[in-house]
């Protein structure tokens, strides 16, 4: 798979459990730490980790192995390192308090209006 298809099935997965505030960001062109984020909350810690599970279910049974998972044991970031992907999963708190969507301001947001599904 490719690296924005990577993301877009990740974003496909959190939506499927209701993770809010998703957002898939183009970093290629201003660092090399990946070519996409995607970055989207959970309401509560059992839903943070959820929400992880399932991308990496999700994309586990595409053929895509997660590299390095960060933060598991935390109830408030988790990030799944899938090299050119990075997924970061988010209690509100920590959402705010990080503020990476402000961070990576300088990237571009890709628009998934098309993948999620709308209530």
């Amino acid at each position: 798979m490719t690296s924005i298809e990577i993301a877009k099935e990740a974003v496909k997965a959190i939506d499927s459990k209701r993770g809010t505030n998703i957002k898939l960001i183009k970093v290629g062109d201003v660092s090399i730490i990946a070519d996409y984020f995607v970055i989207a909350t959970g309401q509560s810690s059992t839903q943070v980790k959820a929400l992880a599970d399932e991308v990496e279910y999700q994309l586990k049974e595409k053929g895509e192995n997660v590299s390095h998972i960060e933060g598991y044991r935390s109830d408030t970031w988790i990030l799944l390192d899938y090299i050119d992907v990075i997924v970061h999963v988010f209690s509100d708190e920590a959402r705010e308090y990080y503020d990476l969507d402000r961070m990576w301001a300088d990237g571009v947001e890709v628009d998934i209006s098309d993948i999620i599904v709308k209530e």
